[in-house]
């Protein structure tokens, strides 16, 4: 299958280019950064397929968004642009061409308040103006073309910028004496970790179901799906694990709670996903704590980013 990936530069972008490009079944037409191909850009999202080499793609997955939670808050027309003007865009695009298009969204479309996972038929209700511009984005591909596939995902950790990279920052900052005081991290949100690469491959599955046959097992391969490493940990029992597994038992973490950081943007307190639909496909990802293990084993060596 021929592929065309956005958001390149991104956790999950690098990681679905990496393993397309390493795949001598599949075909990466494309890999474009925010650098080179803006979303948003009508003019340019016209154009995308035109000068591509070995022709129009098979599929198309928007991995780019706008994630900066809190400067969503301040930049809202910005998070719109991205994260609903851009997938509207897309989907018109591989509506005309007759292009399957994948769009990854999130868990904060949802307003934290439930108790049990959340499937694809909750309504979205979201509390903050990242979650808002992804429910938007959400229903502009939908309306337009309602065969695409979206994938929700959550707590993605992976190459560049993540918590993990930020838990063991903060580690080496202690131990070198840069900073001083106890590790501190939230305990009353709970959701599922994701590790790129198995997100990445997990989206690589679910589209070519979707191209192979209009359903499975009575299940159509279309329309919204939720895709995370399965079992779900607070922020707090996920940096506990990443130090442990890291090496580092003897470092205490103290717990916090949502109030005493004072961020512009409302987080859900709850937003565990449940992935029934896509593993009555036969699309699963592994426990996050398998995944994290993985991800700490092949990372490169001093490796670290700040922020989350």
């Amino acid at each position: 299958m021929r592929w065309l990936v956005t958001g390149r530069d991104g956790q999950l972008g690098s990681c679905l280019a990496a393993g397309l490009a390493a795949d001598p079944a599949e075909d990466l037409l494309r890999a474009t950064s925010h650098a080179d191909f803006d979303v948003a850009d009508a003019r340019a999202v016209a154009r995308v397929f035109d000068d591509v080499d070995g022709g129009v793609p098979d599929v198309l997955v928007n991995a780019a968004a706008f994630t900066a939670v809190d400067r969503c808050e301040s930049e809202s027309e910005l998070a719109f642009r991205v994260n609903a003007l851009g997938p509207g865009l897309l989907a018109e695009r591989c509506r005309d061409v007759g292009v399957r298009f994948v769009h990854v969204s999130t868990d904060y479309v949802f307003d934290g308040r439930a108790r049990e996972p959340y499937c694809e038929q909750i309504p979205m209700r979201p509390r903050c103006v990242y979650g808002q511009s992804k429910a938007e984005g959400e229903r502009r591909v939908l309306e337009v073309l309602p065969d695409s596939l979206i994938v929700r995902t959550s707590w993605v950790f992976g190459p560049g910028k993540n918590f993990v990279e930020s838990i063991l920052r903060q580690l080496e900052r202690r131990r070198s004496g840069t900073i001083e005081g106890p590790l501190a991290v939230v305990d009353d949100q709970r959701g599922c970790p994701t590790y790129a690469a198995d997100l990445a491959d997990a989206i690589r599955d679910l589209a070519t179901l979707s191209l192979r046959r209009d359903s499975a097992d009575g299940e159509d391969v279309r329309g919204i799906f939720h895709l995370c490493n399965s079992g779900s940990v607070t922020w707090w029992e996920f940096a506990r694990a990443i130090l442990d597994l890291a090496g580092y038992a003897d470092l205490a973490i103290e717990r916090l709670g949502t109030q005493d950081l004072d961020l512009p943007a409302e987080r859900p307190r709850y937003s565990v996903l449940d992935c029934g639909r896509a593993a009555r496909l036969g699309v699963r990802l592994r426990p996050w704590r398998e995944a994290l293990a993985s991800y700490l084993t092949s990372r490169p060596r001093g490796a670290t980013a700040e922020g989350v």
